[in-house]
């Protein structure tokens, strides 16, 4: 089923995005199927700007967005100085609700300004900014920080002229059409593009062969090979699909700047998601055997996210045959988002653990509530908090971030 499908035939319960799902004739038990329930309806990262919200939780990924400014800058120069655009449509896909997006918003604003300036062009270019994220996004809130951004005059340089500029919404998903044919001249994408559009065919929570993972959420060490090859099959028609449906919608000479987290090691089975999901998939296992989830449904739970290595995304646009690579690059991050040190040591690993489980916690909590019901959230990252800062106690571990920067041919 495509992402935002409605569920087709069935009963009712079909209909709300459940399967009934039958151990034996006299065994009936009722299971969420994220194959069904819509994730662009349902799914979304944590609301609202308390201590578990994504906009608190985001460090990482706004550490990212200002590492990557200069390959951003570069799109933007070279797409304005190339095509002088008098209207420079720029969409940002998978914005989120948080500050991150606004930065990217704020990168490009004063490339431009300063472009002009330097020019002294007459008629200067407006810039219309469309952000994008699913319809379960909190927009209410990214729209309440674009009044703040305004106010504070975040997007001016001294001594320039800002440039106009229009900020609208777009819901909806990036594995559909969102925009006019040759209509946009810059896509930015930021820690997104490893949520795939649906968990791999054939591993949705009714499917017999859901539980062959067994205990596991994601790829691990006694994940079978056919799994991780449905993973594998999944990415490269999602990446293939995005790409395609891109191209269409990009000007001649458009760009993109997507920044998402991948793996260094092209070892599938050693991924940095193996970890960092392991530990989630321990957690839940922890419950399970406190009795507080069934263990069948931990069995039929596997997530919709894949991390590619930079082999898997460059074989992927080369097959597209439809963009130019200008820069590919990986950047490795500790896990705590608010440790930037170099060493291999953790000064607190117990504050780390809390960190790390707070991100995590901002991003999975719909997934997890949704599948397994809201009560057992607090217990789920207080043991992933308790088992990070146990394994960060050993070892410092770091998750790599794939930037990749295209233009349209």
């Amino acid at each position: 089923m495509e992402l935002g499908a409605p569920a087709l035939g069935g009963n009712a319960q079909e209909a709300e995005g459940l399967r009934i799902c039958y151990k034996n004739k006299h065994d009936k038990k009722i299971v969420p199927d994220l194959s069904l329930v819509s994730m662009e309806q349902h799914f979304h990262m944590a609301e609202g700007e308390g201590e578990w919200s994504y906009s608190k939780n985001s460090r990482r990924q706004e550490n990212f967005v200002r590492e990557t400014t200069p390959i951003i800058q570069n799109a933007t120069r070279d797409v304005y100085t190339a095509l002088l655009p008098k209207t420079m449509i720029v969409s940002d896909l998978g914005c989120s609700s948080g500050p991150n997006t606004l930065l990217f918003v704020s990168n490009v604003i004063n490339t431009i300004a300063d472009l002009c300036c330097k020019s002294g062009e007459g008629d200067p270019v407006e810039l219309q900014f469309i952000l994008n994220d699913l319809t379960s996004n909190d927009f209410n809130q990214l729209f309440r920080s674009l009044e703040e951004f305004k106010r504070s005059g975040t997007s001016e340089q001294k001594g320039h002229t800002t440039p106009s500029y229009y900020v609208s919404g777009l819901p909806g998903s990036f594995y559909n059409r969102l925009f006019p044919r040759r209509s946009v001249h810059l896509f930015h994408s930021s820690y997104c593009l490893h949520w795939r559009s649906q968990v791999p065919e054939g591993l949705e929570a009714w499917s017999s062969e859901a539980q062959v993972n067994e205990d596991n959420i994601y790829i691990a060490r006694t994940t079978p090979p056919f799994v991780v090859k449905r993973y594998q099959e999944q990415f490269h028609k999602d990446f293939s699909l995005f790409l395609k449906l891109r191209h269409e919608e990009l000007v001649p000479g458009g760009q993109m700047v997507l920044i998402f987290p991948g793996r260094k090691d092209e070892d599938v089975y050693n991924g940095d998601f193996n970890k960092l999901f392991g530990l989630v998939a321990r957690s839940l296992q922890f419950l399970v055997n406190k009795g507080l989830v069934e263990k069948e449904k931990l069995e039929s739970f596997n997530l919709p996210v894949y991390g590619p290595s930079v082999a898997e995304v460059k074989e992927v646009v080369m097959q597209s045959h439809m963009f130019n690579m200008n820069h590919i690059k990986l950047f490795e991050a500790n896990w705590d988002p608010y440790d930037d040190s170099e060493g291999d040591d953790v000064q607190d690993s117990a504050r780390s653990g809390m960190n790390v489980a707070k991100c995590i916690r901002s991003v999975l909590k719909t997934l997890i509530a949704g599948h397994f019901g809201e009560t057992i959230v607090d217990a789920v990252f207080t043991e992933y908090a308790r088992l990070v800062t146990k394994h960060l106690e050993e070892e410092k571990t770091k998750y790599a971030i794939i930037v990749v920067s295209l233009k349209k041919i």
